[in-house]
């Protein structure tokens, strides 16, 4: 990836700050257990990041970009053991949600990472670190003048396919139907990502149904799933 498209993913942000204050129960969470589980991409130490020092152990790494509340995230890590499955969110409350949610179900192979995904995978994730990337539900940005600042983007995907293992996974998911055609698109012309089925891939009965996952249901919007896997082009 060239340096004007990493300038032009710096510049595009995918995502709005939005208030909100995290909640008592939360706010306790994130003081107990932030100082082991997380970290911001501006704190993180110039370089790559030492996945096996940070959770004590050698595992595959598995990223989730866009953790929201959790509620998908900590059933996952909490079903996948074997797995070092670090989340990076924008927002305070979703990690403090998140890991209220991780510590009820036990869960120990979870890390956290407050920022931009973009930050953190050009200067803080190794090349072909990575065993597998989620992308679950990002902001469609419906509106036809925000589509620019959507996250599936060329450039994006290019430094995700860098950033993965050859045989790691991309899955990505959306219920906007033009968005998951994007998707589609975009991820086809990576050249070193394989679609590993013939379109869409069947929805994965591991992953949890959330409320707004159910809010599009109800709204007669069908979700999507894709996963794509790294080759050496």
């Amino acid at each position: 990836m060239g340096t004007s498209e990493q300038a032009r993913l710096r510049t595009v942000v995918s995502y709005v700050k939005r208030g909100g204050r995290m909640t008592v129960g939360q706010q306790r969470a994130w003081e107990r257990l932030w100082p082991s589980w997380g970290t911001t991409v501006v704190e993180l130490p110039e370089g790559p990041i030492d996945f096996a020092d940070w959770f004590g152990r050698q595992a595959p790494v598995l990223l989730e970009i866009g953790s929201g509340m959790g509620e998908t995230t900590a059933r996952l890590a909490a079903a996948e053991p074997e797995v070092n499955y670090v989340a990076t969110e924008v927002y305070e409350a979703g990690l403090g949600q998140l890991m209220l949610r991780a510590e009820q179900l036990g869960v120990d192979n979870l890390r956290l990472v407050h920022g931009d995904a973009v930050d953190l995978l050009t200067g803080h994730v190794a090349e072909e670190a990575l065993s597998g990337v989620r992308v679950f539900y990002p902001d469609p940005w419906h509106k036809k003048r925000h589509h620019k600042r959507r996250l599936i983007q060329p450039g994006f995907v290019a430094l995700l396919a860098s950033r993965m293992a050859e045989g790691a996974t991309l899955h990505l998911a959306t219920d906007w139907a033009d968005y998951a055609e994007q998707m589609l698109e975009v991820c086809t012309a990576e050249p070193a990502l394989r679609n590993r089925h013939d379109g869409w891939a069947p929805r994965p009965d591991w992953r949890p149904v959330t409320k707004f996952e159910q809010r599009a249901r109800d709204s007669g919007r069908e979700s999507r799933d894709l996963v794509f896997t790294k080759v050496t082009p």
